[in-house]
């Protein structure tokens, strides 16, 4: 289970957690009304934005991994689709204006019940600037990458993919899973 659920969010009734019939897994299920509280992984969802051969990345002003480097992404929200979800968390990070290209990676992250979906994007102009959950923003060639410094394996992971794939001049859909450190 990934969160302790105490009551019920339907009826405020005590929950346990148990089998529901019908079911496979446990589950937080409400002994009064019978609401079974399913816990599902998140959605991470974000750009890969370039302007000629450098990609833009942000510095994290928030946890986890403050102060680390990524590329603009975040949380779903409900009643998004993932391209609008990209294009506001690369709005919000960054300020900046991308047009989405096709979706780059999508990387399973089982432990932490997440799903990280990048897309490739270009940057439309200069006009971006750091929002506020980031510190500073920058545009960086490959062989300035600040590779140490990267809050995520999965932003690593993406930009050894597109590195490589611009390399062989193919751009390819990546998928993958990522064990626990």
């Amino acid at each position: 289970m990934d969160t302790a659920i105490n009551y019920c969010s339907h009826c405020g009734a005590s929950v346990c957690v148990q089998v529901p019939p019908g079911d496979t897994l446990e589950r937080h299920v409400c002994l009064r009304c019978g609401t079974v509280h399913y816990q599902n992984p998140k959605l991470v969802v974000g750009s890969l934005p370039v302007w000629q051969d450098k990609i833009l990345l942000c510095r994290r002003a928030i946890e986890p991994r403050h102060g680390k480097w990524t590329l603009p992404a975040g949380f779903m929200e409900n009643n998004e689709t993932l391209p609008q979800a990209a294009l506001r968390e690369t709005s919000e990070e960054a300020c900046a204006r991308v047009e989405l290209g096709e979706m780059y990676t999508l990387i399973s992250v089982p432990h932490i019940s997440q799903v990280h979906a990048i897309y490739r994007a270009r940057l439309l102009d200069l006009d971006f600037a750091p929002g506020i959950e980031t510190l500073e923003i920058g545009l960086f060639a490959e062989d300035e990458i600040p590779w140490q410094e990267i809050a995520f394996r999965t932003i690593a992971l993406t930009l050894r993919h597109y590195f490589a794939d611009r390399r062989a001049g193919s751009f390819s859909f990546h998928t993958g899973e990522l064990p626990p450190p």
